[in-house]
Order: C-alpha cells, then sequence, then structure tokens
C-alpha cells in the first residue's frame, strides 16, 4: 500500500453496520405491521354482527330511571334491531340475485340427490329454510328499501310491505314516492305502516303515473290527486274553452293544408316536436312565456 493511501481497518465493519440498521429497521415495520393489524382486528370485531353481543335478557335494576348500565344495554338492543332492518333488505337482494341468475341451478337437491334445484322458491325453501311467501316478499320488497335506505329515510320491513303493491302496479320510483309524500306530510319520524297503507288505499284505481319520473315529481302528483286537484292522469284537466280553441284551430290549419279534418292528437305530436325543436326555439320561447306570465302576475 502506498505511503498515500489510507486505510480505516476492517473493511468489513461498514457492511456489518448496515445489517445491524437494516435488521432494526426490520424489527420496527414488523411491530408496525402488527400494530396495525390488531386495530384492524379490533375495529372489524367491533363491527361484527353476532348474537354474542346482544345482551342477554336480566330483570330490571328498579322501576325509576334506566341506569348506566341498562343505557348500555337498551343501545345494545337498538343496533340489533336496526341490524335486522338491513339485513331483511340484504336476505331479499341476496334471494333475487341467485334468483336472476339462477344460481341454484347446479345445486344438488338436499332432499332428492339425483337432481339440482329448478326454481328459487324450492331452493330457498329446502337450503335455507325461507318460506316460499317469505321469499317472494323479501324479493318483491329489497329494491323499495335499498332506495330508501340511500334517501336516508328510516324505513323499516313492515313499512316496505305496504308499498309492495305499489311497485308491482307502478314500478319503483312510485312506491318510494308513497314514502316520500307521507315523510313530507306527517314528518319522516312519523312514518308508519297504517298511515302508507292508508295512503295506498285512498290511490285511485284510474291513476295514472309514470315511472320514470322522479320520486319527488311523482309525490307530488299523487298529492295533486289525493286532494283532487289533478285528475287521475296526473294531468291538469284542459278547460273546455281551451279544447273548442284548439280544435277551431285544427279546423283552420286543415284549411290551410288543403287537408280535412286534422285529428287533435296530430296537433299535439307536432306541437311537441316544434317545442323539442333544438335549432328552433320559437314555440319553447312562447310556451316559456306563458309560463312566466302564469307564474308571476302583474
Amino acid at each position: 500500500m502506498s505511503e498515500f493511501e489510507l486505510g480505516w481497518g476492517d473493511e468489513e465493519e461498514p457492511d456489518q453496520t448496515a445489517d445491524t440498521l437494516t435488521a432494526a429497521d426490520h424489527s420496527r415495520q414488523e411491530k408496525q405491521v402488527a400494530q396495525i393489524a390488531a386495530a384492524v382486528n379490533s375495529a372489524v370485531e367491533a363491527v361484527r354482527p353476532g348474537l354474542d353481543k346482544i345482551p342477554d335478557p336480566v330483570e330490571p335494576a328498579g322501576d325509576g330511571e334506566l341506569t348506566a348500565e341498562e343505557l348500555e344495554r337498551l343501545e345494545l338492543c337498538e343496533q340489533g334491531l336496526a341490524l335486522h332492518k338491513t339485513a331483511w333488505f340484504m336476505a331479499g337482494k341476496s334471494l333475487d340475485t341467485v334468483a336472476t341468475g339462477r344460481l341454484f341451478r347446479r345445486t344438488q337437491h338436499k332432499l332428492e340427490p339425483e337432481r339440482c334445484y329448478t326454481t328459487i322458491e324450492e331452493w330457498a325453501e329446502v337450503e335455507k329454510g325461507i318460506s316460499v311467501s317469505k321469499c317472494n316478499q323479501w324479493r318483491a320488497a329489497w329494491e323499495i328499501g335499498e332506495v330508501l335506505m340511500a334517501r336516508e329515510y328510516d324505513a323499516v320491513p313492515g313499512q316496505v310491505r305496504e308499498l309492495v303493491p305499489v311497485k308491482n302496479t307502478y314500478g319503483l320510483n312510485a312506491a318510494v314516492a308513497v314514502y316520500v309524500l307521507v315523510a313530507d306530510t306527517v314528518g319522516a319520524n312519523k312514518v308508519t305502516a297504517a298511515r302508507l297503507r292508508e295512503t295506498v288505499k285512498l290511490m285511485p284505481g284510474d291513476l295514472k303515473l309514470e315511472d320514470d319520473e322522479d320520486p319527488d315529481v311523482l309525490a307530488k302528483t299523487i298529492k295533486g290527486v289525493l286532494l283532487g286537484e289533478l285528475p287521475p292522469s296526473g294531468v291538469p284537466a284542459i278547460p273546455p274553452a281551451v279544447t273548442r280553441a284548439v280544435d277551431a284551430r285544427a279546423i283552420a290549419l286543415a284549411n290551410n293544408l288543403d287537408r280535412g279534418r286534422i285529428p287533435r292528437s296530430e296537433v299535439q305530436l307536432h306541437l311537441l316536436q316544434a317545442f323539442a325543436d333544438p335549432e328552433d326555439t320559437t314555440v319553447f320561447d312562447a310556451v316559456l312565456d306563458r309560463m312566466k306570465k302564469t307564474s308571476n302576475p302583474k
């Protein structure tokens, strides 16, 4: 080694130090991972549903105010009941998904092993112990419950069941609209199955609703019909004077076109097409102007 070359002792020492630091880092990382895993497991356990989390029935501590322990027991029981509501809708959606995709089709029949299940009702009853009526009931109701929960309504299964006939007749949005109507009328926290049932009974048999309408719009339409402000069609009745004027103009239109009688439906079709024309807004502007004058009369 040249006199100008400096040595720093054993050249292996830096590598050994690095190895020591690396081991320490690994140890810290492992502890952090273990702590995170423990925290995750604790959080999962805290939200895990289970019968063991519901307090066992015991006699009351007294006749007066609930003790702190009793209040805690009540809170846990209320959480269990809330879980039941969600589980009810989840069961309905699960059954509907299995039914729609016929996911039971390759499951061997428990009582007749030589064949597979052929219907969702058979699969649910034999495999899961769910009666045919319950299976159909849950499947019919879960969509309503899902939408109401998404809209932050505290709807319970008993209330949702009252809306199933509306869904079957008019569609999902109409069923939600009935709940919205009752909630807006009496307050969301005062909606009951009985109130929903009575509202459904009041809906006329010849009521016509468009299910692609927003539930809030449908709620206003249903309210108008129930109050007698709108006919069952949901569309404001055309005054006789306006009908006569339209018929007279239709005759004038036929004369200008050198045609015979022009049906009112044909006139309406052309009016709607002109109203929706994005390139020529003449009719749209005229309607807008008339509606402004009607809404803000001077």
